[in-house]
């Protein structure tokens, strides 16, 4: 019996063909990286236009409700949710790319001796049998660490500045800080569900993202190989 005729043979191809080959699949994987990219980028831009609309319907006219705010926040959260998803496909091909760039011409612009060799091997398991690298808690995570934290600090901010200002709402009237502080908690009541309530959801709500950015696990990724991430 013959044991070369059990082993899986490839298209054999000359010098010029491998070449040919993986550039022109870099190619591809680069259009593929841009394009996933681009959305995260898309959905970024409708989270940022998102707070400013809903910030200038708050905070222009006494008359606009508290719970403006307390929907954008639930806008921004389904956004991070979607943008964490698109993250997990750009960080799939992203890495693909890295692979060659580190492992490939990296190597011919600037050898190294015993770098990993089996890198190929790597990309073919890859295309065979395509798996997320990151879960959709870290890329969570990740989004938030990077963008998405920033936008809810911002309706924060906004939020108690909308529930402790007199002027801001449609009857005001000016008191001490004690005064002023069981007058914000009342002012953040929705319908029937009293202000304290309100005020603890919203504080148990932050107080997980700030969990997310502080405590979920995550490996370094391109941070590993040098300064530069998304």
């Amino acid at each position: 019996m013959n044991d070369a005729s059990a082993q899986p043979v490839g298209p054999v191809l000359s010098s010029a063909e491998r070449v040919n080959t993986l550039s022109h699949f870099h190619r591809a994987e680069i259009a593929r990286m841009a394009g996933w990219r681009d959305r995260l980028d898309l959905t970024t831009n409708w989270a940022i236009t998102v707070v400013a609309a809903l910030l200038s319907v708050s905070l222009s006219t006494a008359s606009a409700h508290h719970g403006v705010l307390l929907f954008a926040m639930l806008l921004i959260l389904l956004l991070l949710w979607i943008e964490a998803r698109r993250y997990r496909f750009f960080d799939f091909y992203r890495a693909r790319v890295r692979q060659f760039e580190r492992h490939y011409f990296a190597q011919i612009f600037s050898p190294q001796p015993d770098f990993a060799s089996d890198w190929l091997l790597i990309v073919g398991e890859g295309l065979r049998a395509p798996k997320f690298l990151l879960s959709q808690r870290v890329a969570l995570a990740r989004r938030l660490r990077r963008n998405y934290i920033y936008l809810f600090l911002i309706l924060w901010l906004a939020w108690v500045l909308k529930i402790s200002t007199p002027s801001l709402q449609t009857v005001g009237v000016r008191t001490g800080f004690a005064g002023s502080l069981r007058q914000a908690v009342d002012s953040a009541a929705l319908g029937p569900v009293p202000g304290v309530a309100i005020v603890v959801v919203v504080a148990a709500f932050y107080v997980g993202l700030l969990a997310i950015v502080f405590f979920t696990a995550d490996d370094d990724g391109e941070l590993s190989f040098g300064d530069v991430h998304v």
